[in-house]
């Protein structure tokens, strides 16, 4: 099987990536890298022979329908996306760009090639998307998303998620465009660009800086393990229903401090320092639209397909940060790069 993978330099596509490759799948990965792109997440595959690499925009229609030409795959795998905490930081227009248009282009590149193809009865086109489409839920932990949650995006961000999900499920009901898709919950894990929430704590406790968290950190999210998402995804792509949704997560929800308190205990196991790095915590002003709580359902993808996560939080952050404190390599050249170590989206 051959697998269009947008977005493969990217911390959750390079997860799909190596795991796809590993799995003896041929992967191209399409990537424009920008700003939080790495080849280096990617560097144990580059040389394989199921491999390959193009560099284009999915803004560029011409440049999508050469690459489905010149690779043929079976299935696509979009997540090429504007990530979510700058969609306060810049200008919205990119986000609209790319994540709505660039999945519109997509969708039409897909589709003639589908349609050029003869219309294959395997081919999938597998549209990756967020919990954040749905809004916030409140602190009842009875109450989740599932599949049917309407949706009530809050952000630049999560709109532009969501009208991506609108057209994705449009182009399948008017085209039959066989299309399948899913929203997961919070990521973390290995080649985590330093921007986000875990990755920023890791680097900054390391460097003995505070440890920023958005208001008095009440904010619950589930969290998951990005190797067992990649996992999910595939398993989705193999064994989903055309047509039908999946929502994705860790079954491990937290608050931010109790996850940052979490990383700081593990810290002073694995790292002493001459003060518990729980010291470094500092509150800082909360982002505008900051849902309180993010919580998903996993019964679909449990009773349909089989599919739990591997790992408790604990487990899973304990892993993460033996990642970052045995790969500085990849990490401190990252540090130059604008708006590194920093807790964005407070604009």
């Amino acid at each position: 099987m051959k697998i269009l993978v947008t977005g493969g330099a990217g911390f959750i596509g390079s997860a799909v990536v190596r795991l796809a490759v590993a799995r003896g799948h041929h992967v191209v990965n399409l990537d424009a890298l920008t700003y939080a792109a790495c080849l280096s997440n990617v560097a144990s595959v580059a040389d394989s022979t199921l491999y390959a690499f193009e560099q284009a925009d999915i803004r560029n229609r011409a440049a999508l329908d050469r690459v489905f030409v010149t690779h043929q795959p079976d299935i696509v795998m979009h997540l090429a996306a504007e990530k979510p905490c700058r969609s306060l930081d810049r200008w919205p227009a990119d986000f609209i760009e790319t994540n709505i248009t660039g999945t519109f282009n997509m969708l039409e590149a897909a589709r003639t090639y589908w349609i050029a193809q003869d219309r294959p009865e395997g081919f999938r086109f597998h549209h990756i998307s967020t919990d954040e489409v749905f809004g916030s839920l409140p602190a009842d932990k009875s109450v989740m998303f599932t599949e049917d949650t309407a949706y009530d995006p809050r952000s630049p961000y999560s709109a532009s998620k969501a009208s991506s999900d609108h057209l994705v499920r449009a182009w399948g009901e008017t085209y039959g465009l066989p299309v399948v898709l899913s929203n997961c919950s919070n990521n973390y894990g290995p080649y985590h660009f330093p921007e986000k929430l875990i990755p920023v704590v890791i680097l900054n406790a390391l460097a003995g800086k505070p440890l920023p968290i958005y208001g008095d950190g009440s904010n619950v999210r589930d969290w998951l393990y990005v190797e067992d998402h990649a996992d999910a995804l595939l398993l989705v792509l193999e064994k989903g229903a055309v047509g039908r949704s999946y929502n994705i997560g860790g079954e491990n929800e937290r608050s931010n401090l109790e996850l940052v308190q979490t990383i700081c205990t593990i810290l002073d196991v694995l790292k002493p320092a001459s003060e518990s790095y729980a010291d470094l915590i500092e509150f800082v002003s909360d982002r505008p639209g900051h849902d309180l709580r993010y919580a998903i359902d996993p019964t679909r993808i449990r009773e349909e397909l089989g599919w739990r996560p591997s790992v408790t939080v604990e487990e899973g952050l304990e892993k993460t940060v033996r990642w970052y404190l045995e790969n500085e390599e990849w990490w401190q050249p990252l540090l130059a790069r604008a708006g590194v170590g920093e807790r964005l989206g407070r604009a």
